[in-house]
């Protein structure tokens, strides 16, 4: 059973013999990175780049859903690619806007 599954996906229209399959399983790096970079402090986080993170993941998932065949490894990447952008953008925005700073005492 295991031997037909696998000879299932190695001859899949977006199995491992076409780009379909590399191209989505590369994009991971991309994913891989932004949650490393959870880590960074929010001054180093760029709105531009997460903005495009997070639209490139919704687009592509939401295309990903439509094409013949459907593409699962696509969509997982955008997916994740989509959130790890909003939740950049959400780190980035709730410490630009929300947080309160300390008020700073004068010297005499």
């Amino acid at each position: 059973m295991a031997t037909s599954k696998l000879q299932a996906l190695w001859n899949h229209p977006a199995g491992p013999k076409t780009i379909h399959f590399w191209a989505p399983t590369f994009k991971w790096g991309i994913s891989i990175a932004n949650i490393a970079d959870f880590a960074k402090p929010t001054d180093k986080i760029s709105y531009p780049q997460q903005f495009a993170v997070a639209c490139t993941g919704v687009i592509w998932s939401r295309y990903s859903m439509v094409i013949t065949p459907k593409n699962w490894n696509l969509f997982s990447v955008n997916v994740a690619m989509a959130g790890t952008g909003i939740y950049q953008l959400a780190r980035k925005i709730k410490n630009d806007f929300a947080s309160e700073e300390e008020p700073i005492i004068a010297k005499e």
